[in-house]
């Protein structure tokens, strides 16, 4: 057996003793023939390899209800709302990481062999973050927005990279920038044959995860550095208040036409979806995104929160 996987095992024996055996350090270190300090370094490294799953089985009756109202208004197939206080920004999506993690897992953890087509950004990173370690290398995992940004940087939320790593399954990197130069470029791009391949597979996918993002000042797609600050001017002018898999798109649902947008080198998604597709967004700045996306059609499933679901039943 690696070392690596010794070390996973070690410290889930470590973990179940001390959280479900209620062990002391002293007792783990013992029954494990190690020193005290190495019992506690196992139970942090089980808790930093997501091993230790905590489960709140009481829903909160609000949230269940605004899920299933949200789901009958806007045709969704499935769709998680999780619940908020006075949180901060960081703390409701810490909440929607980890609901959405729930969601990938009931997925990801098919023993049959599984195309997982996925967007890129934030909350689906961290999402993917809140993923236990899975043996699944028979999943295809397929990137379905352009790896590289303005710079020439890769893209650090490439989603299908992380899941990937937590799964064992083969990657399919999108050869292509998300913003190409020009449109005839973009053309170029696409009819790459590598590019091909991915797009085709993506066609085959069973499930895809999408982030949601907004258009404005200070927005992702801008401060990480895919789209310059008169790319975003120009697209607010067209009235974009919503972006996915960087495509803008306006506050009805459309698709906007603008010069921006039509250089997105992206594989395109369809309204209604194909197939299941699932949007992970919440938050105050995301509310209006969220709302647009939903009015176009473009999901079967959404995790958010239970403002911006209660915003979404008002619209």
């Amino acid at each position: 057996m690696p070392k690596s996987n010794e070390k996973l095992d070690l410290a889930t024996r470590a973990a179940w003793l001390y959280y479900v055996a209620g062990n002391t350090q002293n007792e783990i270190a013992e029954k494990l023939q190690v020193s005290r300090p190495v019992a506690q370094r196992l139970v942090a490294f089980a808790v930093e390899k997501n091993l230790i799953r905590v489960r709140v089985d009481h829903q909160l009756a609000d949230c269940l209800a605004l899920a299933e109202e949200l789901s009958k208004r806007y045709d969704l197939s499935m769709c998680e709302v999780v619940p908020v206080d006075s949180d901060t920004p960081e703390e409701i999506d810490r909440k929607l990481a980890v609901a959405g993690a729930q969601v990938m897992e009931r997925y990801l953890n098919e023993e049959r062999p599984m195309v997982v087509a996925v967007g890129s950004g934030r909350t689906l990173k961290a999402a993917v973050d809140q993923i236990a370690q899975l043996e699944r290398p028979q999943h295809r995992l397929v990137s379905m927005v352009g790896a590289i940004a303005q710079d020439g940087s890769s893209n650090r939320y490439d989603v299908a990279l992380h899941i990937s790593e937590k799964t064992g399954g083969k990657h399919f990197l999108l050869p292509a920038p998300l913003l190409a130069d020009s449109e005839a470029e973009r053309a170029q791009w696409c009819n790459h044959r590598l590019y091909r391949i991915v797009e085709s597979l993506t066609s085959e996918a069973d499930v895809a995860f999408v982030g949601i993002g907004n258009v404005g000042p200070h927005c992702p797609l801008h401060e990480d550095g895919f789209i310059t600050a008169a790319e975003v001017k120009e697209l607010v002018q067209h009235k974009a208040v919503a972006e996915m898999l960087g495509l803008p798109i306006d506050a009805s649902g459309a698709h906007v036409e603008s010069s921006t947008g039509q250089r997105v080198t992206s594989v395109a998604l369809d309204s209604p979806p194909r197939r299941p597709t699932i949007g992970f967004a919440g938050g105050e700045r995301k509310r209006d995104a969220v709302i647009a996306v939903l009015k176009g059609g473009w999901l079967s499933g959404l995790v958010t929160d239970e403002r911006v679901a209660r915003a979404a039943l008002e619209a």
